[in-house]
Protein backbone atom coordinates (compact mmCIF):
# COMPACT_ATOMS: atom_id res chain seq x y z
CA UNK A 1 0.00 0.00 0.00
CA UNK A 2 2.83 2.39 0.83
CA UNK A 3 4.38 1.72 -2.57
CA UNK A 4 1.08 2.64 -4.21
CA UNK A 5 0.85 5.88 -2.23
CA UNK A 6 4.47 6.76 -3.01
CA UNK A 7 3.91 6.01 -6.67
CA UNK A 8 0.84 8.21 -6.79
CA UNK A 9 2.48 11.05 -4.86
CA UNK A 10 4.92 11.56 -7.72
CA UNK A 11 2.11 11.66 -10.29
CA UNK A 12 0.12 14.69 -9.21
CA UNK A 13 -0.26 17.36 -11.90
CA UNK A 14 0.31 21.03 -11.20
CA UNK A 15 -3.36 22.05 -11.14
CA UNK A 16 -6.88 20.83 -11.77
CA UNK A 17 -7.15 22.45 -15.20
CA UNK A 18 -4.11 20.57 -16.47
CA UNK A 19 -5.58 17.33 -15.21
CA UNK A 20 -8.93 17.98 -16.92
CA UNK A 21 -7.19 18.84 -20.20
CA UNK A 22 -5.24 15.59 -19.99
CA UNK A 23 -8.46 13.62 -19.48
CA UNK A 24 -10.16 15.45 -22.33
CA UNK A 25 -7.21 14.84 -24.65
CA UNK A 26 -7.26 11.13 -23.80
CA UNK A 27 -10.99 10.66 -24.36
CA UNK A 28 -11.51 12.93 -27.36
CA UNK A 29 -9.92 14.27 -30.52
CA UNK A 30 -10.01 17.81 -29.13
CA UNK A 31 -6.47 19.24 -29.56
CA UNK A 32 -5.95 20.42 -25.97
CA UNK A 33 -2.72 20.23 -24.04
CA UNK A 34 -1.83 20.62 -20.41
CA UNK A 35 0.38 23.59 -19.68
CA UNK A 36 2.99 21.47 -17.99
CA UNK A 37 3.78 19.69 -14.78
CA UNK A 38 2.14 16.37 -15.59
CA UNK A 39 4.33 13.40 -14.76
CA UNK A 40 4.26 11.41 -18.00
CA UNK A 41 5.65 8.23 -16.45
CA UNK A 42 2.49 7.85 -14.35
CA UNK A 43 0.14 7.97 -17.34
CA UNK A 44 -3.56 7.42 -16.74
CA UNK A 45 -3.21 7.72 -12.98
CA UNK A 46 -2.59 11.47 -13.27
CA UNK A 47 -6.01 12.28 -14.70
CA UNK A 48 -8.26 9.27 -13.97
CA UNK A 49 -10.24 11.28 -11.43
CA UNK A 50 -11.38 13.68 -14.17
CA UNK A 51 -12.52 11.08 -16.71
CA UNK A 52 -16.20 11.41 -15.67
CA UNK A 53 -15.93 15.20 -15.94
CA UNK A 54 -14.55 14.88 -19.47
CA UNK A 55 -17.32 12.35 -20.14
CA UNK A 56 -19.90 14.89 -19.03
CA UNK A 57 -18.46 17.32 -21.59
CA UNK A 58 -18.88 14.67 -24.28
CA UNK A 59 -22.44 14.09 -23.10
CA UNK A 60 -23.13 17.82 -23.23
CA UNK A 61 -22.26 17.88 -26.93
CA UNK A 62 -24.14 14.67 -27.70
CA UNK A 63 -27.15 15.85 -25.71
CA UNK A 64 -27.13 19.18 -27.48
CA UNK A 65 -27.12 17.44 -30.84
CA UNK A 66 -30.01 15.23 -29.74
CA UNK A 67 -32.08 18.16 -28.49
CA UNK A 68 -31.43 20.31 -31.58
CA UNK A 69 -31.96 17.43 -34.01
CA UNK A 70 -35.25 16.53 -32.33
CA UNK A 71 -36.61 19.91 -33.41
CA UNK A 72 -36.20 18.86 -37.04
CA UNK A 73 -36.33 15.06 -37.25
CA UNK A 74 -38.05 12.25 -35.42
CA UNK A 75 -36.59 10.45 -32.40
CA UNK A 76 -34.72 7.75 -34.30
CA UNK A 77 -32.87 10.12 -36.62
CA UNK A 78 -32.05 12.51 -33.79
CA UNK A 79 -30.78 9.64 -31.64
CA UNK A 80 -28.57 8.37 -34.43
CA UNK A 81 -27.10 11.84 -34.98
CA UNK A 82 -26.42 12.20 -31.24
CA UNK A 83 -24.59 8.87 -31.12
CA UNK A 84 -22.64 9.74 -34.27
CA UNK A 85 -21.61 13.04 -32.68
CA UNK A 86 -20.19 11.27 -29.63
CA UNK A 87 -18.38 8.72 -31.80
CA UNK A 88 -16.78 11.48 -33.88
CA UNK A 89 -15.78 13.47 -30.81
CA UNK A 90 -14.14 10.48 -29.15
CA UNK A 91 -12.57 9.15 -32.33
CA UNK A 92 -14.47 5.87 -31.76
CA UNK A 93 -12.06 5.18 -28.89
CA UNK A 94 -14.47 3.08 -26.84
CA UNK A 95 -16.16 1.46 -29.83
CA UNK A 96 -12.76 0.24 -30.97
CA UNK A 97 -12.18 -1.23 -27.52
CA UNK A 98 -15.53 -2.99 -27.54
CA UNK A 99 -14.91 -4.56 -30.94
CA UNK A 100 -11.39 -5.72 -30.03
CA UNK A 101 -12.56 -7.12 -26.71
CA UNK A 102 -15.39 -9.05 -28.35
CA UNK A 103 -12.98 -10.51 -30.88
CA UNK A 104 -10.42 -11.41 -28.21
CA UNK A 105 -12.79 -12.91 -25.68
CA UNK A 106 -14.93 -14.57 -28.33
CA UNK A 107 -12.12 -16.03 -30.42
CA UNK A 108 -9.36 -16.77 -27.91
CA UNK A 109 -9.07 -19.79 -25.64
CA UNK A 110 -6.06 -18.75 -23.58
CA UNK A 111 -4.90 -15.48 -22.07
CA UNK A 112 -2.15 -15.16 -24.67
CA UNK A 113 -4.53 -15.84 -27.57
CA UNK A 114 -7.05 -13.29 -26.32
CA UNK A 115 -4.45 -10.55 -25.90
CA UNK A 116 -2.93 -11.37 -29.28
CA UNK A 117 -6.31 -11.13 -31.02
CA UNK A 118 -7.05 -7.81 -29.31
CA UNK A 119 -3.77 -6.41 -30.63
CA UNK A 120 -4.77 -7.29 -34.20
CA UNK A 121 -6.12 -4.23 -36.02
CA UNK A 122 -8.37 -6.37 -38.19
CA UNK A 123 -12.03 -6.64 -37.21
CA UNK A 124 -13.57 -10.08 -36.75
CA UNK A 125 -17.10 -11.42 -36.68
CA UNK A 126 -17.51 -11.04 -32.93
CA UNK A 127 -16.28 -7.47 -33.07
CA UNK A 128 -18.61 -6.50 -35.91
CA UNK A 129 -21.61 -8.04 -34.15
CA UNK A 130 -20.81 -6.48 -30.78
CA UNK A 131 -20.24 -3.05 -32.29
CA UNK A 132 -23.37 -3.11 -34.43
CA UNK A 133 -25.64 -4.43 -31.70
CA UNK A 134 -24.29 -2.00 -29.08
CA UNK A 135 -24.85 1.02 -31.33
CA UNK A 136 -28.30 -0.24 -32.28
CA UNK A 137 -29.22 -0.63 -28.60
CA UNK A 138 -27.99 2.86 -27.75
CA UNK A 139 -29.79 4.51 -30.67
CA UNK A 140 -33.09 2.67 -30.18
CA UNK A 141 -33.17 3.29 -26.43
CA UNK A 142 -32.24 6.96 -26.80
CA UNK A 143 -34.96 7.45 -29.42
CA UNK A 144 -37.54 6.54 -26.79
CA UNK A 145 -36.60 9.52 -24.62
CA UNK A 146 -38.01 13.02 -25.04
CA UNK A 147 -35.53 15.72 -26.17
CA UNK A 148 -35.36 17.32 -22.71
CA UNK A 149 -34.89 14.04 -20.86
CA UNK A 150 -32.46 12.80 -23.51
CA UNK A 151 -30.29 15.89 -23.10
CA UNK A 152 -29.77 15.36 -19.36
CA UNK A 153 -29.62 11.60 -19.80
CA UNK A 154 -26.68 11.78 -22.21
CA UNK A 155 -24.69 13.96 -19.82
CA UNK A 156 -25.34 11.47 -17.01
CA UNK A 157 -24.63 8.44 -19.16
CA UNK A 158 -21.36 9.65 -20.62
CA UNK A 159 -20.08 10.71 -17.19
CA UNK A 160 -21.10 7.57 -15.30
CA UNK A 161 -19.85 5.31 -18.09
CA UNK A 162 -16.39 6.84 -17.62
CA UNK A 163 -16.59 6.24 -13.88
CA UNK A 164 -16.93 2.47 -14.40
CA UNK A 165 -13.39 2.12 -15.84
CA UNK A 166 -12.05 4.22 -12.95
CA UNK A 167 -13.41 1.64 -10.53
CA UNK A 168 -11.63 -1.07 -12.50
CA UNK A 169 -8.38 0.87 -12.09
CA UNK A 170 -8.83 0.67 -8.31
CA UNK A 171 -9.63 -3.04 -8.22
CA UNK A 172 -7.56 -4.76 -10.91
CA UNK A 173 -4.05 -4.81 -12.33
CA UNK A 174 -3.09 -3.96 -15.89
CA UNK A 175 -2.82 -7.18 -17.93
CA UNK A 176 -2.17 -5.88 -21.44
CA UNK A 177 0.96 -5.07 -23.40
CA UNK A 178 2.26 -1.63 -22.33
CA UNK A 179 4.13 -1.24 -25.63
CA UNK A 180 0.87 -1.37 -27.61
CA UNK A 181 -1.24 0.76 -25.29
CA UNK A 182 -2.67 4.16 -26.30
CA UNK A 183 -2.01 5.48 -22.81
CA UNK A 184 0.58 4.66 -20.18
CA UNK A 185 -1.24 2.59 -17.61
CA UNK A 186 -0.19 2.75 -13.95
CA UNK A 187 2.07 0.13 -12.42
CA UNK A 188 0.05 0.45 -9.21
CA UNK A 189 -3.70 0.50 -8.72
CA UNK A 190 -5.51 3.79 -8.40
CA UNK A 191 -6.15 4.63 -4.76
CA UNK A 192 -9.67 5.35 -3.50
CA UNK A 193 -8.96 8.94 -2.35
CA UNK A 194 -8.44 9.75 -6.03
CA UNK A 195 -11.32 7.61 -7.31
CA UNK A 196 -13.76 9.38 -4.99
CA UNK A 197 -13.26 12.59 -6.98
CA UNK A 198 -14.37 10.69 -10.08
CA UNK A 199 -17.36 9.46 -8.09
CA UNK A 200 -18.25 13.04 -7.18
CA UNK A 201 -18.18 14.18 -10.82
CA UNK A 202 -20.34 11.21 -11.82
CA UNK A 203 -22.89 11.93 -9.06
CA UNK A 204 -23.17 15.59 -10.07
CA UNK A 205 -23.73 14.60 -13.70
CA UNK A 206 -26.38 12.01 -12.81
CA UNK A 207 -28.25 14.22 -10.35
CA UNK A 208 -30.46 16.11 -12.89
CA UNK A 209 -31.80 12.97 -14.56
CA UNK A 210 -32.16 11.34 -11.16
CA UNK A 211 -34.45 14.20 -10.13
CA UNK A 212 -36.39 14.21 -13.39
CA UNK A 213 -36.88 10.44 -13.74
CA UNK A 214 -35.76 8.83 -10.46
CA UNK A 215 -36.92 5.25 -10.98
CA UNK A 216 -35.79 5.05 -14.59
CA UNK A 217 -32.44 6.59 -13.64
CA UNK A 218 -31.97 4.07 -10.85
CA UNK A 219 -32.86 1.27 -13.26
CA UNK A 220 -30.31 2.65 -15.70
CA UNK A 221 -27.58 2.88 -13.08
CA UNK A 222 -28.26 -0.67 -11.93
CA UNK A 223 -28.38 -2.18 -15.42
CA UNK A 224 -25.38 -0.22 -16.68
CA UNK A 225 -23.38 -0.98 -13.55
CA UNK A 226 -24.28 -4.67 -13.69
CA UNK A 227 -23.17 -5.01 -17.31
CA UNK A 228 -19.90 -3.20 -16.61
CA UNK A 229 -19.28 -5.27 -13.47
CA UNK A 230 -19.95 -8.55 -15.29
CA UNK A 231 -17.43 -7.73 -18.01
CA UNK A 232 -14.83 -6.63 -15.45
CA UNK A 233 -15.20 -9.94 -13.62
CA UNK A 234 -14.93 -11.92 -16.83
CA UNK A 235 -11.86 -9.93 -17.88
CA UNK A 236 -10.21 -10.76 -14.55
CA UNK A 237 -10.80 -14.42 -15.24
CA UNK A 238 -9.95 -14.31 -18.95
CA UNK A 239 -6.73 -12.24 -18.98
CA UNK A 240 -5.93 -11.66 -15.31
CA UNK A 241 -6.99 -8.02 -15.15
CA UNK A 242 -7.81 -5.24 -17.57
CA UNK A 243 -6.36 -3.65 -20.68
CA UNK A 244 -7.29 -0.53 -22.63
CA UNK A 245 -9.67 -2.39 -24.92
CA UNK A 246 -11.50 -3.87 -21.95
CA UNK A 247 -11.91 -0.44 -20.36
CA UNK A 248 -13.44 0.79 -23.61
CA UNK A 249 -15.79 -2.17 -23.74
CA UNK A 250 -16.82 -1.59 -20.11
CA UNK A 251 -17.65 2.02 -20.95
CA UNK A 252 -19.78 0.94 -23.91
CA UNK A 253 -21.72 -1.67 -21.94
CA UNK A 254 -22.35 0.85 -19.19
CA UNK A 255 -23.72 3.33 -21.73
CA UNK A 256 -26.00 0.76 -23.33
CA UNK A 257 -27.23 -0.56 -20.00
CA UNK A 258 -27.96 2.90 -18.63
CA UNK A 259 -29.92 3.85 -21.72
CA UNK A 260 -31.94 0.64 -21.63
CA UNK A 261 -32.85 1.31 -18.01
CA UNK A 262 -33.91 4.88 -18.78
CA UNK A 263 -36.08 3.68 -21.64
CA UNK A 264 -38.20 1.49 -19.33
Amino acid sequence: MSETLDHFASCKPVNALDRFFQALAFLTIVPVKARGGLSADCGLMTYARDLPLAGAAIGLLSGGVYFASSLIWNGLSAALLAVIASIILTGALHEDGLADTADGFGGGWTREQRLSIMKDSRLGTYGVLALGLAIALRVSALAMLSPGIGFWALIAIHASARFAPVMVLTAQDYAGDPARAKALYPAARLIWPEARYAFLWAVLAVLPILILRPWSAIAGLVSGGAMAFALALYSKRAIGGYCGDVLGAIEQLCEAGFLLGLAI
